[in-house]
């Protein structure tokens, strides 16, 4: 059980983490702190999520095995010997110093955005009389999406690294950003403002509806490939082991609750069914690019001068869908290195990111 001391620790290192960004907002002019540190949880969560991208894909996620601290300590100077003690017992396992200070610093990030939420929270009650009830009850929604995904956090340790439990982590964390740049879009303080702005929508919502399911599907798809190492399952490209269409096993591979490297009957999973798990990813990438591709040139298509943020995420959308095009074959192609691998998992979260903003200029009236 994690003690009194341990707690306190762990709260002053997030205070200074918090501290920092709220410092550099204090002293900036311009918009509200408000909507300036709506817009900063926006950031950091997205950096978060590259950051834990990078803990997974350095095998950290159990660089201490325990949760929240570290060999129940809020830091890995304070568990060096433990640490040490670990490592020299398996050289080649899942705790050695360096990871545990990775998976220590993605914890402390995650606390960090928990902690600014709730500064989040505390600011839209203040400005209840101004602003109304709705932001503070969506800031609190927000504050009890990250309690739920930190509780996912904890159990990606404790579970040891289930695939289904890192992936629903991973969803999570893509619909706390979702949510989260929402938010910082939202007109809040508009109708304290004498200047009132005149939004123009010509995106059809189905379109980007469309676009939002199938890119939730190809998350969830990607991260199982993550999360059951299966991206050198086929490692050839655009063939799977020389087949057009490789031999596969769906219901083994899509068994959702399993342990790692295990199937539902606690054998080792099989190479097929690795492969209709990175089958399934490619597969559906190719609806991802049509569907992708539709989008983004009805925006450039429906941009027009008055509305110039459209063309720009439009294009930006084009960009992304290059990126994670090119990541992926790359993922395949030189054997998953971590910089491809990483812009893949930075792709997707700045594609959710995009869609979100684009839904600025989004309406059910339009054809």
């Amino acid at each position: 059980m994690p003690n009194l001391l341990l707690f306190l620790e762990l709260a002053a290192i997030v205070i200074v983490f918090a501290g920092l960004p709220l410092a550099y907002l204090w002293t900036r002019r311009g918009y509200s702190f408000f909507q300036k540190l709506n817009w900063v949880l926006v950031f950091m969560t997205f950096d978060l999520i590259v950051f834990g991208a990078f803990t997974r894909l350095t095998d950290s996620g159990l660089g201490c095995p325990d949760w929240p601290g570290c060999y129940g300590t809020s830091n890995p100077f304070h568990a060096l010997s433990d640490i040490q003690q670990a490592e020299n017992a398996l050289p080649s396992g899942p705790v050695t110093v360096m990871k545990a200070w990775i998976e220590m610093i993605h914890r402390y990030l995650a606390m960090t955005v928990g902690a600014l939420i709730l500064v989040q929270v505390v600011l839209a009650f203040h400005k209840v009389k101004a602003l109304g009830k709705t932001p503070f009850f969506v800031s609190l929604g927000l504050l009890l999406l990250v309690c739920i995904q930190g509780a996912f956090g904890a159990w990606t340790v404790t579970l040891k690294l289930q695939p289904i439990i890192v992936t629903i982590h991973l969803m999570l964390a893509l619909l706390l950003l979702a949510c989260l740049t929402a938010y910082a879009q939202q007109a809040w303080e508009e109708k304290i403002s004498i200047v009132r702005t005149l939004r123009i929508k010509p995106l059809p919502a189905a379109l980007l509806l469309t676009a939002f399911i199938v890119l939730v599907i190809q998350v969830f798809l990607g991260a199982w490939v993550s999360t059951n190492y299966a991206v050198l399952a086929c490692p050839d490209f655009p063939t799977c082991l020389g087949a057009a269409w490789p031999e596969t096993n769906w219901v083994e591979g899509f068994t959702l609750w399993r342990q790692l490297g295990l199937n539902a009957q606690g054998e080792f999973i099989s190479p097929v069914a690795l492969q209709a798990i990175h089958w399934a990813h490619r597969l559906f990438a190719v609806l991802v690019f049509v569907v992708f591709s539709f989008l983004g040139w009805r925006a450039l298509q429906l941009a027009t001068p008055a509305i110039p943020g459209l063309k720009r995420f439009g294009k930006l959308l084009f960009s992304l869908l290059a990126l994670q095009i090119l990541t992926g074959i790359s993922n395949v192609v030189f054997q998953w290195p971590l910089l491809a691998a990483l812009l893949h998992s930075a792709g997707s979260a700045a594609l959710v990111f995009c869609l979100v903003r684009m839904s600025y200029w989004a309406s059910w009236k339009s054809l």
